[in-house]
């Protein structure tokens, strides 16, 4: 469920969606989201000084307590 929030968010921000890969790291405690897009894309998924990311965050944390899961969100590039 959680993977899938992120995906929908990062396809409906970017400019090439199809170009959105997202996977997710079991762990016992914790699960960490990757999400990759274009290095074009980049930009726009972070946000002025992190402002759409911590936006993504925030959201995937407040999805994640009702889930009764500790989620963290990675961005590579």
């Amino acid at each position: 469920m959680l993977k899938e929030l992120v995906e929908y968010m990062a396809t409906s921000l970017v400019d090439n969606p199809e170009s959105v890969v997202v996977s997710e790291v079991e762990g016992e405690q914790t699960a960490v989201i990757e999400l990759r897009v274009a290095k074009e894309d980049l930009g726009k998924v972070i946000g002025k000084q992190g402002r759409t990311a911590r936006a993504m965050r925030t959201i995937l944390g407040a999805a994640s307590t009702k889930a009764k899961k500790r989620c963290v969100l990675e961005i590579l590039d």
